[in-house]
């Protein structure tokens, strides 16, 4: 086992819980009494350097190589699809962003059970989905938050991770009401060299030989809210897949 690995991973497991212990007693009482602006703010800037840290420590002390993808404007009427490889993706997704803290389309789950993370989701008032359970209400709740939101909003459209890191099938419903709610300038994100360490497990020991290339793409005006969406979600899905091709080519080599 790789020394530098473990020593990041031991620091992780210190600095992951004293976080939420701070996010729990500090910055989520803050958020609550300070001004509207003030506190996305604080939440902007509490989520933004907690995710520079991580992935500072994944690469200083565990001296894996990690690439940001470009700046994208966290703006309202931002809409950001990424593909999904590794719970630290959303590290590299809240990285790119540059304004206000992006709202993540989540899966319910991800709620509950998970300290940190679920406490993270509710404090953040993420939109949550629940595939096994899709109901009107949930549908509309979701069109809403669409609707009305001044923050950027993001999405795994493939809906969860590949084996192979490759971009799945797009379960279309999240973001068929995400585009049918208002019209969007769409970026597209693609990260590889996640997909093999998917679990906090796969770390261990691996650290070091984590190799993760990211790139961004566009804005994309999305269409009129009352146009048939499919086309559009089509032609995003080919553009992920061109990105991930383009990453994976032999340096040189045309994608």
């Amino acid at each position: 086992m790789n020394p530098r690995g473990i020593a990041a991973l031991a620091v992780l497991g210190v600095v992951v819980p004293l976080i939420g212990v701070v996010q729990r007693l500090a910055i989520a009482p803050l958020s609550r009494i300070l001004p509207p602006a003030r506190s996305v703010r604080l939440l902007t800037l509490w989520q933004l350097y907690g995710s520079l840290l991580a992935v500072a420590i994944l690469r200083r002390l565990g001296g894996a190589t990690i690439e940001l993808p470009g700046p994208i404007p966290a703006e309202p009427g931002v809409l950001v699809l990424m593909n999904h490889q590794s719970l630290l993706d959303i590290l590299i997704l809240v990285c790119s962003m540059r304004g206000v803290y992006p709202k993540i389309v989540t899966r319910a789950r991800y709620a509950a059970g998970a300290p940190t993370i679920s406490h993270m989701v509710r404090l953040y008032r993420y939109p949550l989905v629940d595939p096994a359970n899709t109901t009107e209400e949930s549908i509309a709740a979701l069109r809403q938050e669409a609707a009305s939101t001044a923050h950027p909003l993001a999405i795994y459209p493939e809906g969860t991770r590949t084996r192979n890191g490759r971009i799945g099938r797009f379960k279309p419903l999240g973001l068929t009401t995400i585009l049918r709610a208002r019209r969007w300038q769409v970026y597209v994100v693609v990260v590889d060299g996640l997909w093999k360490c998917q679990r906090l497990k796969d770390l261990v020991g691996n650290v070091s030989s984590i190799r993760v290339a990211a790139r961004t793409n566009g804005p994309y005006r999305s269409p009129s809210p009352s146009d048939d969406p499919r086309p559009f979600i089509g032609e995003m899905r080919s553009v992920m897949t061109g990105m991930l091709d383009e990453i994976r080519a032999p340096e040189g080599a045309a994608p």
